[in-house]
């Protein structure tokens, strides 16, 4: 844009900005973030979409057309915000499961197909240290009804070609997400080990990989282990074990209302999945903290010994026999 141009850009994306944050003034939206966003849209979709130049004319009907408030919405959610999170279940949840339903097989499939689209609008994937979430794809052009249509037929295709490779303990802390979490570590193909780790050295470090790891989950706070433990030994999904919390006898019940009182929230809140995917993820990230701290402190080994007991921990701890200590004390 030129001077003009990037003038009347200014000025038209504060006032959206101002409206935006008048009407949702707990999303968290810096005029920086929702700025930014707009310029590339605007960038993208007008600047260079045409050789003919743009005239003041059309920044302003352009951004005029842009759903302002969904992309605050979107902007907010992307970057965690638990109020947004709850104001977009609350408007668009049933509309995604009828979507769903109508573009699944099955009503199976469709719950499935819901539970993915959450993890990949929280963010499944962290490039550059930065959380990826699926809403930083929404640039405001279009409702983001219709965006989430795309976006559940896109799920819908993803799901059918998805495999579930083996993740290490490092990328569980990068991938939370349905599925992504979902991954146990997996045994080493029979013949395939020498290959990856001689012999000797497995055996050297083996003991402490199992024991490190094994004191890793049994120094886990209660509520941690049981949330693990619901995910993956009893492969419940998030909505069930957000709908686990809700309930009354839930053991994780206690620890949310005083976690939800202590933040001045609503005990009796809806807990919705994003909540339950930000556990987890802290959950992983006191795992693999715990992990190398035994195996420095308590070990003494060096960076490139604790990589090779993380290479351990993927290759030869199979299925849930990683998760074996969280039911201890629960």
């Amino acid at each position: 844009m030129n001077d003009d141009l990037q003038q009347v850009f200014d000025s038209v994306t504060f006032e959206l900005f101002e409206r935006c944050r008048d009407s949702s003034p707990n999303f968290g939206v810096t005029i920086e973030r929702f700025r930014a966003s707009l310029h590339n849209t605007t960038q993208k979709y007008l600047i260079d979409a045409s050789t003919d130049p743009a005239s003041e004319d059309d920044v302003r009907e352009f951004l005029g057309l842009i759903q302002a408030d969904d992309l605050f919405l979107a902007l907010a959610c992307a970057d965690g915000n638990e109020r947004s999170w709850w104001e977009f279940d609350h408007a668009n949840r049933s509309y995604m499961e009828r979507v769903a339903r109508h573009l699944a097989k099955t009503e199976v499939d469709a719950d499935e197909v819901v539970d993915w689209v959450y993890g990949e609008l929280y963010g499944t994937r962290v490039v550059d240290g930065e959380r990826v979430s699926k809403f930083a794809t929404y640039s405001g052009r279009g409702s983001i009804r219709g965006w989430l249509r795309t976006v559940i037929w896109h799920s819908l295709v993803d799901m059918h070609r998805a495999s579930h490779d083996e993740v290490s303990l490092d990328e569980m802390t990068e991938n939370v997400g349905e599925g992504a979490a979902h991954a146990n570590f997996a045994a080493a193909p029979s013949g395939g080990e020498e290959s990856m780790i001689e012999g000797i050295t497995r055996d050297r470090y083996r003991k402490a990989t199992v024991t490190s790891l094994s004191n890793a989950f049994a120094s886990l706070e209660a509520h941690e282990r049981l949330l693990l433990l619901y995910y993956h030994v009893d492969n419940l999904k998030l909505r069930e074990i957000s709908k686990l919390v809700e309930n009354e006898t839930s053991p994780l019940r206690g620890w949310f209302q005083r976690r939800s009182q202590s933040r001045d929230k609503d005990p009796n809140a809806r807990i919705h999945e994003s909540t339950v995917m930000r556990w987890l993820e802290k959950s992983y990230a006191r795992v693999l903290q715990l992990f190398r701290d035994e195996l420095t402190s308590v070990h003494g080994l060096s960076e490139s010994e604790i990589e090779t007991c993380m290479s351990l921990a993927m290759q030869d701890l199979a299925g849930g026999d990683i998760y074996k200590d969280l039911t201890g004390n629960l």
